[in-house]
């Protein structure tokens, strides 16, 4: 095998896998394949070997990433400090604004790849039970009783699947013009004017 340039940013672990992640947003996990990515990446495929064992090794790798960043993220915002069930809502909500805590396109590619592969459909109903569990601690956390708590838990989650699955278009400043009444919504409780403005502080002239 030659000798590859690690100083070319090209031949990094990290370029194949956003080579591949371009791919699978694009076009489906089946166009995901080695050298149609070496080509994009206007390298040999010997480079891939260097970082990956076999496609499946790359495919593995993609999915641990999505189930780190959006599965892990997701958990930590339910997880954050709020001194309301209304903040708590607001800190998870900061991921449907934030690709970098949150990525729609990726979980919407692993949920249509999922669909013809029983064992990553294992793993996707796996990340959503770990979600669903930590949005129903995150209301049993403010005095919700457990039946409740599940409840609330399942509509936000079910909500933002289908928000995700319908490709929902909206400029972000309605996007999260539209969040206090979905607060409202999910809690049942109307938040309050500070709960908003720390809310609105944080992504205020923010654009992804």
């Amino acid at each position: 095998m030659n000798q590859i340039d690690t100083a070319d940013p090209r031949t990094t672990e990290d370029a194949w896998l956003k080579a591949a992640y371009d791919v699978l947003t694009e076009s489906g996990v089946e166009a995901v394949k080695i050298m149609p990515l070496a080509q994009r990446l206007g390298l040999t495929r010997s480079g891939f070997y260097w970082h990956f064992k076999d496609r499946e090794a790359l495919l593995d790798a993609m999915i641990r990433h999505w189930e780190n960043k959006n599965t892990g993220n997701l958990v930590t915002r339910c997880e954050a400090y709020a001194e309301t069930i209304c903040e708590a809502i607001f800190n998870l909500f900061d991921c449907w604004l934030d690709n970098e805590l949150f990525d729609s396109r990726l979980d919407l590619s692993i949920r249509n790849w999922a669909r013809n592969d029983p064992a990553l459909q294992e793993r996707l109903a796996r990340a959503d039970h770990r979600r669903t569990e930590a949005m129903q601690a995150m209301f049993e956390r403010f005095g919700f009783d457990t039946a409740e708590a599940e409840v609330r838990a399942l509509t936000m989650i079910y909500t933002q699947i289908g928000y995700i699955s319908m490709q929902v278009t909206e400029s972000r400043d309605l996007r999260i013009a539209r969040m206090p009444g979905y607060v409202e919504v999910f809690t049942g409780r109307e938040p309050t004017e500070a709960d908003i403005e720390r809310f609105m502080a944080r992504h205020r002239g923010v654009r992804t």
